[in-house]
């Protein structure tokens, strides 16, 4: 497979990944964590990468504090390639901040970008990386936004949902389809309806556009951002990410998601048809997925004996051990200095339970 050397890849990993607490913590979130395998999730991102785009145009976005953990952990990338955001602003300012950035660097006129998640877990990369080429051939000179929607296998509720219109003719051998509409993440009942329809995809939250296109969405629908684009790109041709006027510019702008400033109402989407393994590693009960349970039905990562205990998830180390008797559907986390014990259904809360614990000075220091 040949490298797309007029493209860039921008992996947007900013997150503090509240909901993987204790072990994901400020200074440590969750994809510098080696949750699954020998590799931290944005090792992994940024290997699935490399068939398809060059080194030198593969970019990543995080949170400044993040900066120097991730240009040790990723040297293969020019250091100058992983910048941070002096705030945490969504995910809409973050692809309109790196729209301007790359439009500030390169001499290409019109170059497609492409925007993914830091923590993705993907274990068929050459069917991946296949899809990724054939989507940047369908986003150059088309005017479309390229989306990646993965075919479902079952009803899930933790995924948003694109709904599929007619398929678009391609020769790359990646199905395109026209996205009728994004679904918020749905009940049980719904998403059920949404497998037996067959028109749904699970919204992977890879986009792919020309930086023309980037920016005639966000003037259409998201003048702020406009704006910020305009103001922000004879600042960075002058003084480059981080600088005074380019943060004041950054701090200023209003948090809000690309799904919501963008993807919603513009004008002409596409979705490629993702085929491979997928799974978005969103909370201590998405490890299922990747790890086999035992006889009991139990995920266990570390040293843990127990009785009579079912359907859990236990994460500890090979130092000490986690005794259980008679407990069921919970999720167990043990770190150095934290303790969780949450039910497996409310494993969704455990990013309110840091907000709370954030918030107490007596407390915060565990966060």
């Amino acid at each position: 497979m040949q490298k797309n050397s007029k493209a860039y890849a921008v992996v947007m990993a900013g997150g503090k990944g509240e909901r993987f607490w204790p072990q994901s913590r400020l200074s440590r979130p969750k994809q510098l964590l080696r949750l699954l395998g020998n590799l931290t999730l944005i090792e992994q991102t940024i290997e699935r990468l490399f068939p398809v785009f060059c080194k030198e145009n593969i970019f990543v976005v995080t949170n400044e504090i993040y900066v120097e953990p991730m240009r040790k952990l990723i040297p293969s990338l020019p250091s100058g390639n992983i910048i941070g955001e002096s705030s945490r602003r969504d995910t809409a300012p973050c692809v309109a901040a790196t729209v301007a950035y790359i439009k500030s660097l390169t001499a290409e006129p019109d170059p497609v970008l492409c925007f993914l998640p830091a923590d993705h877990v993907i274990n068929d990369t050459g069917a991946f990386a296949k899809v990724l080429s054939d989507a940047l051939d369908m986003a150059d000179g088309t005017g479309s936004i390229v989306t990646v929607g993965i075919t479902p296998d079952q009803p899930q509720t933790g995924f948003g949902y694109i709904e599929t219109g007619e398929l678009i003719p391609s020769s790359g051998g990646t199905k395109f389809f026209k996205v009728q509409h994004f679904k918020e993440k749905p009940d049980l009942e719904t998403a059920k309806k949404y497998i037996q329809d067959g028109c749904y995809k699970w919204n992977s939250g890879i986009f792919f556009a020309q930086s023309s296109v980037w920016i005639k969405e966000f003037t259409r629908s998201a003048q702020e951002l406009s704006q910020f684009i305009q103001q922000a790109i004879p600042v960075l041709k002058k003084d480059g990410w981080g600088s005074p006027g380019f943060e004041e510019l950054f701090n200023a702008l209003t948090p809000i998601s690309i799904d919501y400033a963008v993807m919603e109402n513009a004008e002409k989407v596409v979705t490629a048809e993702g085929c491979f393994d997928w799974d978005d590693v969103g909370s201590w009960t998405s490890l299922r997925n990747q790890i086999e349970a035992d006889e009991n039905n139990n995920v266990i990562r570390g040293l843990h004996k127990g009785i009579g205990t079912k359907n859990c998830i236990i994460v500890g180390d090979s130092e000490k051990l986690i005794a259980t008797v008679d407990v069921e559907d919970t999720v167990i986390v043990n770190t150095e200095d934290s303790l969780l014990v949450c039910s497996a259904k409310s494993a969704q809360k455990i990013k309110e339970l840091v907000s709370i614990l954030e918030k107490d000075p007596a407390l915060n220091k565990f966060v």
